[in-house]
């Protein structure tokens, strides 16, 4: 085998390695979204009325019901998520020398935001479910989905972005509005407005604003995707991103259609459109920070050992 192969397989299989672990993180956080959406949804936030343990046990066996597994589990999940955090963290600074030299700053800083929301979670429970930490807790969620994907696309796709530079600001602008609307949708859901509003006619002006808002971030979310189609090379190699963005854009506006229609009911529906939200951060995340032409031809050289590779994230 030529040497310069052999070196080539040894810089590029750390990155390559840890870009396949932070993809299933970013699968591990969606999920935990939506688990904590679900736990909202199902009123389950004080379903273990202790932190961080569950009625003072590790598993609540005798107390374990719907609530109480939602409640648990997603504590389960946060927890495994800042352990596999830490270790590739650990990871990132062994094989600093075959890795971007921003990689291990922003690993640990990941570290110490998922510590943050540990807790932001805590006073969720010790303090009764206040509207605003819930919110806070919703929006590092999302920054950490937002970064992970970002973290995935630059360990398994180096390299300058896709985007140029204004149509990067484009997508990033994108990014923040969906990130707002959302955060906006959980002010509306913690503190009861949308079902004040709709059972009692109180408290409307939360509710408006959310379903007013909804139409500019549409619009834009469309725009981004009119104008990248304009872009041909851009966009026959990135269609498949574009399609999702169009997909999961058009779902959202269904289910919060559907979702105000039923007078917000529907628990599947609420936490489906949460759901779609932490998508499309993640989509529109791993587009933004996607790359392309810089050590493209040496990581492929790796990829194609194994053709079980492309599966992973």
């Amino acid at each position: 085998m030529d040497f310069a192969f052999v070196q080539v397989l040894y810089t590029h299989k750390p990155r390559f390695r840890l870009g396949q672990l932070a993809s299933h993180v970013v699968v591990a956080l969606i999920a935990l979204v939506v688990i904590g959406g679900a736990t909202r949804v199902m009123e389950a936030g004080l379903a273990c009325p202790d932190w961080p343990l569950c009625y003072g046990s590790f598993l609540p066996g005798k107390q374990m019901n719907l609530q109480v597994f939602l409640e648990w589990f997603h504590r389960l999940d946060a927890f495994f998520i800042g352990i596999v955090l830490i270790i590739q963290f650990v990871f990132s600074l062994y094989w600093a020398k075959f890795l971007p030299k921003w990689l291990p700053w922003i690993y640990g800083f990941l570290t110490l935001l998922v510590a943050f929301q540990g807790f932001l979670g805590a006073l969720t429970v010790l303090q009764l479910l206040p509207s605003l930490v819930v919110i806070a807790h919703l929006a590092v969620a999302f920054t950490l989905v937002a970064i992970m994907s970002a973290v995935t696309q630059q360990l398994l796709n180096p390299g300058k972005s896709v985007f140029p530079p204004w149509l990067r600001f484009f997508g990033f602008l994108s990014l923040f509005s969906v990130i707002a609307q959302s955060l906006l949708g959980s002010r509306l859901a913690t503190s009861w407005a949308a079902h004040r509003c709709l059972n009692f006619g109180a408290s409307c002006n939360l509710l408006e604003l959310h379903r007013a808002s909804a139409i500019p971030v549409t619009i834009l979310l469309t725009s981004f995707v009119i104008v990248s189609s304009f872009q041909r090379g851009l966009f026959f190699n990135q269609w498949p991103y574009f399609l999702t963005i169009m997909i999961l854009t058009i779902s959202q506006v269904l289910l919060g259609v559907f979702s105000i229609q039923l007078g917000m009911s529907e628990p599947s529906l609420i936490i489906g459109h949460q759901l779609i939200a932490c998508l499309l951060v993640a989509v529109i995340s791993a587009l933004n920070f996607k790359g392309v032409g810089i050590d493209e031809s040496s990581q492929s050289l790796f990829i194609n050992q194994s053709t079980l590779e492309t599966c992973h994230g």
